[in-house]
Order: structure tokens, then C-alpha cells, then sequence
């Protein structure tokens, strides 16, 4: 029997500031914990777990999905392997199946890096490089992408945690712990999907179980959809937040370049894969980008695109 093997999802980078620990994978740049004065900010995993639901992972160099994992950029048509076969789709990328390279570990902060090997649905030569880094206003995210070939390489990226309810529930009793929480999303705009949730068109909020612009219970589940037309403070960021009844309050968000969130509550998946809490996921692009070029970066050669994300907590 072999000894010593490392964690399935490799080496672990434990990093802490001030009240704030995470724990970073060398799969995928997955945060696989992260707490605050000792309360999970994200449905936590062990080391060994498999990691169902994308949690915590970083979505390069596309989040959601492509409609039958076929696209045309600039002209070409390229052809993604099918991973949701239900829905007959490509869902969110390929970094999170790989080991990341350490470039830089220290105290309060990681760096790692990804080359975007050969694939013939992505043949792209993209160099991602993900800094995780904890600071007194929590977890900074820095997501550079350099373009290291000689044609323009098709890009968007999400993150995906799964924000903890603080009730540690199990299977369909998760729906009812999350109703106890509330949401605000600053997005004008919400994204109607065929039933193999790629995009058909958007529709305002107003009046729906889709206005998020004030806390909202979550009390009208399921969710799986995505909001855009976001609003962005004076600073240049969007920021969604998630308070749950135990007084911690969770706010996730980006830069600029974040133009959507995706919201799921996992309403009706297998209890083995259903997280005790809500993804919140901040976008660079929802679904489908690679086909509707809505809000899809082009990298051009020797330039890079660059996205900067955060998850803060507070206690009331």
C-alpha cells in the first residue's frame, strides 16, 4: 500500500491576517476554506473531498456553460468536450481540473499559475496567474490573464463560493436554512434561460422574485440564474451580500470588469453534492459568452486582462 500520498486536491496553502484564514488548493487555486473569527465564510471542504458543485473554484477561461460546447470567435469554430450531458453542455472551463504552480507563499497571501495546455476547443496560449491574499477588509482575489500567443484568445472567468448558511444542514432541509437569509444583488437586469439554462434574453427585476436590490429572503427558491446590468459604487465595484440569521454578513464582488452574478441555492440536487449554503458568483460574463460575445474580453497578443475579486465578512 502506498504511504505519504499528498491530499487528492494537492498541496494546501494556509494563509491568515488579523481574524480572516484560508485555506488555498493546488488544484484548481480552489479555496477550499475560509473563516472568519472562526465562523466558515464558505461551505468548507476537507482536504480528501471531492469537490462537488464548483466549490470555492475559480472558473477559467469561461464560467457556466456553452451551449453544446461549440463556439465560434473571430471567424472559427471550435468544439469543447461535453461535461453536462443532461444539458448537453461545456461548463465552467478547465483550470479547475489542474494543479496550479506555486510562484509565491507567504504569511497573509498565495500566488499561483496555470498555462492553459493545448486543447483543440481551446487552443489559446493563456497564462493565468490567481493571487489570494487576506487583508484587514478579508479576502482579496487577483485574477491576471496573459496572452502569450499571436492571435486573440477568448476570456471570461467567475469565481464560485458557496457563501455557509451557519446552519450545517444536510440534503432538502438546506432549502429551508437558506430561506432564512437574504440577498442583495445590485442588478437591474435578469437573465431568462431555455431548459438547458443557456441564455434566451433578459428581463427587468422589477416586480419579480428577481429584485434583488433590497435584502431579499430567499425564501422563493429554487435559484440558478444570473442578474447583469449590475450597479457599480463610485470605486468601480459591484458588490452582492448575504446575511444570515446567526449575524454574519458575507459580501462578495469585484471590479469593473465584473458585469453579472450568478445565484444558486442548489434547490433539488443529490443531498451527497448539495452545500449548506448559496453560491454567489461574481462574472466577468454569464453564460454562453463564447457564442454572444456579450461582455466577452478578447485578450490580444503580449496583453493581458486582469480582474480583481474580494470576499469580506462582518458580524452584526
Amino acid at each position: 500500500m502506498t504511504k505519504n500520498l499528498p491530499p487528492r486536491t494537492g498541496q494546501q496553502y494556509t494563509i491568515s491576517h488579523g481574524d480572516y484564514k484560508a485555506v488555498i488548493t493546488e488544484l484548481g487555486a480552489t479555496m477550499r476554506e475560509v473563516t472568519y473569527k472562526g465562523r466558515n465564510v464558505i461551505v468548507p471542504l476537507g482536504p480528501d473531498d471531492p469537490v462537488t458543485c464548483c466549490h470555492g473554484q475559480l472558473l477559467v477561461p469561461f464560467p457556466n456553460r456553452i451551449e453544446a460546447g461549440v463556439y465560434t470567435f473571430e471567424g472559427k469554430t471550435y468544439e469543447l468536450p461535453i461535461d453536462e450531458h443532461d444539458k448537453n453542455t461545456a461548463i465552467h472551463g478547465y483550470g479547475y481540473r489542474s494543479f496550479w504552480k506555486l510562484e509565491s507563499l507567504t504569511e497573509n497571501s498565495v500566488t499561483q499559475s496555470w498555462r492553459v495546455p493545448f486543447l483543440l476547443g481551446y487552443p489559446f496560449d493563456v497564462t493565468v496567474t490567481a493571487t489570494h491574499e487576506l487583508t484587514d477588509d478579508g479576502l482579496k482575489i487577483t485574477v491576471e490573464a496573459a496572452n502569450n500567443g499571436d492571435v486573440d484568445a477568448p476570456w471570461a472567468l467567475a469565481i464560485h463560493p458557496w457563501l455557509d448558511n451557519g446552519f450545517n444542514g444536510h440534503g432538502d432541509e438546506i432549502d429551508g436554512h437558506n430561506a432564512q437569509c437574504t440577498l442583495t444583488v445590485p442588478a437591474r437586469t435578469h437573465v431568462t434561460v431555455d431548459e438547458n439554462l443557456i441564455p434566451t434574453g433578459t428581463e427587468p427585476v422589477d416586480g419579480t422574485k428577481y429584485d434583488f436590490r433590497e435584502p431579499r429572503l430567499l425564501t422563493e427558491q429554487p435559484y440558478d440564474d444570473a442578474w447583469t446590468d449590475v450597479e457599480h459604487a463610485a470605486d468601480g465595484t459591484a458588490t452582492a451580500t448575504f446575511h444570515r440569521p446567526d449575524g454574519l454578513t458575507v459580501h462578495v464582488g469585484g471590479d469593473e470588469t465584473i458585469t453579472s452574478f450568478q445565484v444558486c441555492t442548489g434547490t433539488g440536487f443529490p443531498a451527497f453534492k448539495h452545500p449548506a449554503g448559496t453560491a454567489v458568483e461574481p462574472q466577468t460574463a454569464y453564460a454562453n459568452a463564447f457564442n454572444t460575445g456579450k461582455d466577452l474580453i478578447a485578450i490580444k497578443p503580449g496583453e493581458s486582462s486582469v480582474t480583481k475579486l474580494f470576499i469580506k465578512a462582518e458580524i452584526d
